[in-house]
């Protein structure tokens, strides 16, 4: 295997296979980075052009793609408190908080070299333990598919800082928006008003970007000076950075950085759970372990680490599912699977013994593209931190223009741009009654499995045990019952030290 994958490497090293593969790092890093293009229409963009390649060059192009647009999403999540992709949701909690300390240098690269520290142990679970992970996930019915989404659910009083009420009304919120539109099994109309409108339901993309962009926007204009309404440049922040220091911050934290990888592969394993669950569920898990949860939402480090090392390692897990069993754990690898077609392979239980040069190959692509990521952030950290530097009453209208392009470009349909706008000034109007946006986002992830799973559970066999008898199912129940105490035990131990914060005299 090691012979295969040192080969493999010596092969994509070439600069036929390596321009390519550093073209698709690039273009999903600067895709990742947009709101509201994400990996997914990145990706389809880029699909076209990999036809005249041969196979190994296409793969490795959309290997990068998926490597840089993982990372990329982190860029304008911390820069600007708003996503480039669903799963960089996460880094905004703490990565916005530390830029707006005056800290934008050490928020971007924590994020990188999360990802790349990430993406890189993920790769050694992807290519030496493909069979026993993917094992795993084929155990998995809907049964337990209902209890794993249960389970993230349970983690919506992890992630509330505040009111824990106003925490599990803003998740029953989410939960709410998942059941407007078509029955996802019998199409049946939900709450559609009788109009076309919302037959479909409300898309998740423009909901995330109006919910996270636009309230982000107008709680920024609220805040502007005059000096910010100004066109006069801004002092630059920052540019440089230790690396050293950021790495060490990473490496000093081992349990951190192992758990949250581990976390990100298991999910990415788990076909049609995606990305943004994995960093919600590792952010989550970083705050129920940390010594200081209270510093969490307020530039914690602990927070960025969590998000970019599951973000990138879910997309390990991902071609674990993809390249083991041919079945893509999300659209980005559904993408890819398309182009293995089209280049005339199947991907299944016998690729890698019948095409070992392109599974080696692809290992190695996945490999060498979280350096070239690196390189490329180096060369263009300078850029990427003057985003900071651009007055606001010109960011502002520019990064709104861009978000309504990419919700508009999902479907090319006016109808995800009102969705957008209406979405917009609800999360505005959440954010100033204080209610937290994540569980929100979170219930709407999770809302469509959650029934989906339960009503096929159901359908092949009305018995409700089934979900605690079965071993797997009962267990990640448990689980969620022991996530939900943790959580208000943790709520009340933070209170408990609020209370006695208050009543210590001052001297």
């Amino acid at each position: 295997m090691i012979d295969l994958l040192l080969a493999g490497i010596e092969n994509v090293m070439h600069l036929k296979y390596l321009v390519p593969l550093f073209l698709g790092t690039l273009v999903g890093l600067i895709g990742g980075a947009l709101p509201g293009v994400t990996i997914t229409m990145t990706i389809i963009i880029v699909l076209p052009f990999t036809f005249g390649l041969d196979p190994l060059q296409g793969l490795a192009t959309m290997t990068g793609v998926y490597v840089g647009g993982s990372a990329g999403g982190a860029i304008t999540a911390a820069l600007i408190g708003i996503p480039g992709t669903p799963s960089a949701i996460t880094t905004t909690f703490d990565g916005y908080p530390m830029v707006q300390k005056g800290q934008p240098g050490r928020a971007v690269w924590l994020g990188i070299w999360s990802s790349f520290l990430g993406g890189l142990l993920a790769g050694v679970f992807l290519i030496g333990a493909t069979g026993p992970l993917a094992s795993i996930a084929l155990e998995f019915g809907p049964w337990e598919y209902f209890a794993l989404f249960v389970f993230a659910l349970s983690m919506v009083a992890g992630l509330t800082e505040g009111s824990l009420t106003k925490g599990l009304l803003s998740g029953a919120i989410g939960l709410a928006i998942t059941i407007i539109g078509s029955d996802p099994i019998m199409s049946v109309p939900r709450f559609t008003l009788g109009t076309e409108f919302l037959r479909n339901g409300f898309p998740f993309l423009p909901v995330l970007i109006g919910i996270f962009a636009f309230a982000q926007l107008m709680t920024d204009i609220e805040k502007m000076s005059a000096a910010d309404r100004s066109s006069a440049p801004l002092k630059a922040p920052p540019l440089t950075v230790s690396h050293l220091k950021v790495l060490w911050e990473i490496l000093s934290r081992p349990f951190l950085l192992v758990w949250s990888t581990l976390v990100g592969i298991v999910i990415g394993v788990l076909p049609a759970i995606g990305g943004s669950a994995a960093t919600v569920m590792a952010y989550d898990q970083a705050k129920k372990f940390s010594k200081h949860p209270e510093r969490f939402g307020k530039g914690n480090p602990e927070g960025i680490i969590a998000s970019e090392v599951s973000c990138n390692a879910n997309v390990g897990g991902s071609l674990v599912t993809i390249m083991a069993f041919g079945i893509p754990g999300d659209a980005v690898t559904a993408v890819m699977l398309g182009a293995m077609t089209i280049h005339g392979i199947q991907s299944g239980p016998l690729f890698v013994s019948q095409h070992p040069q392109i599974a080696y190959g692809i290992y190695a692509a996945y490999l060498l593209a979280h350096p070239l990521m690196v390189l490329i952030c180096a060369l263009g950290a300078r850029f990427f931190l003057r985003v900071v530097t651009v007055p606001k009453s010109i960011l502002i209208p520019n990064v709104l223009v861009l978000c309504v392009i990419g919700a508009y470009a999902l479907n090319n349909i006016m109808n995800d741009v009102v969705v957008l706008l209406l979405f917009g000034f609800i999360g505005y109007g959440l954010v100033k009654l204080r209610f937290p946006l994540a569980p929100l986002i979170l219930g709407l992830i999770l809302g469509d499995q959650i029934e989906v799973n339960l009503l096929r559970a159901i359908m092949s066999d009305p018995n409700p045990w089934l979900f605690v008898t079965r071993p797997i199912s009962g267990f990640l129940l448990a689980l969620s019952a022991a996530s939900v105490i943790f959580a208000l035990w943790q709520h009340h131990r933070q209170k408990g030290r609020t209370v006695e914060a208050e009543q210590e005299p001052d001297f």
